[in-house]
């Protein structure tokens, strides 16, 4: 399993060891020694399975602290535009975001640590989409972000009329609404 920094360091993409014959695959696709030495992940505590159509964006969600939530992502089938934007007010790279494409060909995956707004939009007629997180779903303290802020300059690879939203996503903050929360308040 390979771990590298993204743009935003404390981003990883994960590239698993993929081993393949004629009878299909095997692969590891979590190993808590390895990520307690590489990542300093604890633990996660639940596991979220997502099934979308072409178009389907979700995103940009958060939780707020205490209930901030880690991230590790992979996609099952499919491909998604993977976008993690960093709102650690602090940070040097606050308001700077990361994309990847994330399929199951390849089957990369992408951790994020807390303090990051996270979505996806699916580039394939299907998507299935997994990840583990490593606080449960506080829905009191769930934040959606404006996917389309001007701030935010994220280049969406589809038009906004091939886009389909739920409707909290249709209705997200916009960057200046966002309470600025520094690094050490969204680890605790």
């Amino acid at each position: 399993m390979n771990i590298e920094s993204l743009e935003i360091p404390d981003i990883k993409l994960i590239s698993p060891s993929v081993f393949s014959d004629d009878r299909g695959y095997f692969m590891e696709t979590f190993n808590q020694r390895l990520f307690n030495e590489k990542i300093k992940v604890t633990n996660f505590l639940q596991d979220n399975e997502s099934s979308s159509s072409f178009g389907v964006l979700r995103g940009l969600h958060f939780q707020e602290p205490p209930y901030a939530q880690a991230k590790l992502m992979r996609v099952i089938t499919g491909e998604v535009f993977d976008v993690a934007v960093d709102l650690r007010s602090d940070s040097v790279t606050f308001g700077k975001h990361v994309t990847v494409l994330l399929n199951g060909e390849n089957k990369e995956m992408l951790y994020i640590p807390r303090g990051f707004a996270h979505g996806f939009v699916v580039m394939s007629e299907k998507a299935v989409f997994l990840y583990k997180v490593d606080s449960y779903y506080h829905p009191k303290s769930e934040r959606t972000l404006d996917w389309k802020d001007k701030t935010l300059k994220i280049n969406w690879p589809l038009s906004e009329s091939e886009i389909l939203l739920s409707e909290k996503d249709k209705y997200g903050l916009n960057w200046n609404q966002l309470p600025k929360i520094d690094q050490k308040r969204w680890e605790s």
